[in-house]
């Protein structure tokens, strides 16, 4: 094979890489539903219900979300912006300081708040399949209480 195919080829070849490795995000938007049954709430009771809507236009992210649990239904509205901006969002009484991010297909959202009783901090991982029926929400928790792993499978809707 001549030389400057060779050089043609490599040159394909690497920009084929660059193209895979910054390939659009994928797209969250949709009416979401936990499967409970996948799920896992660590020491926390499980809701009797939890569902998100998201609205995703890349770089921001709404989500909106209703939990119906031991203590009623809440509804928690909240906005990321998937460029590293902070965003602030209310959870209750805790105003939240968040920052988003693309880790590959994983949106990565790191949270930081303060309560009474101490610091609060959180790290979540949202991965859709390759399918785009199923996110799996996967959040590290740290409070004054300890620490707590919570997993949240949804399907879409």
């Amino acid at each position: 094979m001549p030389r400057h195919a060779i050089k043609l080829l490599a040159v394909l070849t690497l920009t084929w890489f660059a193209v895979a490795l910054t390939a659009a995000p994928p797209d969250l938007s949709g009416n979401w539903k936990a499967n409970l049954a996948k799920s896992d709430f660590g020491p926390m009771p499980a809701p009797s219900s939890l569902a998100t809507k998201i609205e995703h236009k890349e770089p921001s992210i709404k989500m909106s979300t209703t939990l119906v649990g031991e203590q009623g239904e809440m509804t928690f509205d909240l906005k990321f912006m998937t460029d590293g901006s902070e965003t602030t969002n209310n959870f209750g009484p805790v105003v939240m300081k968040s920052k988003a991010r693309w880790d590959g297909r994983t949106l990565v959202i790191e949270t930081k708040g303060s309560t009474d009783n101490g610091d609060i901090s959180a790290l979540g991982k949202w991965s859709l399949s390759e399918d785009g029926k199923t996110i799996t929400e996967t959040s590290n928790f740290t409070g004054p209480q300890g620490e707590m792993v919570l997993k949240t499978v949804y399907e879409k809707q």
